[in-house]
């Protein structure tokens, strides 16, 4: 069955599986997207900084 995504918390949950698998760059986008899709600034804001860890190419 495949995935769909029809609302902010289908692309928050996806992004926060892209984090679990080390996939920052992907899990930003979807997140970006969970943000656009949120009506309230505030929760919008809330996903943003969640996923706002430092690029992972730049460590090590």
């Amino acid at each position: 069955m495949p995935l769909t995504f029809n609302t902010a918390a289908d692309y928050l949950d996806a992004a926060r599986e892209m984090a679990r698998s080390n996939r920052w760059a992907l899990a930003r986008l979807l997140a970006e997207e969970a943000a656009d899709r949120t009506s309230d600034p505030a929760q919008a804001a809330r996903i943003l900084a969640e996923f706002s860890a430092p690029n992972r190419r730049e460590e090590g």
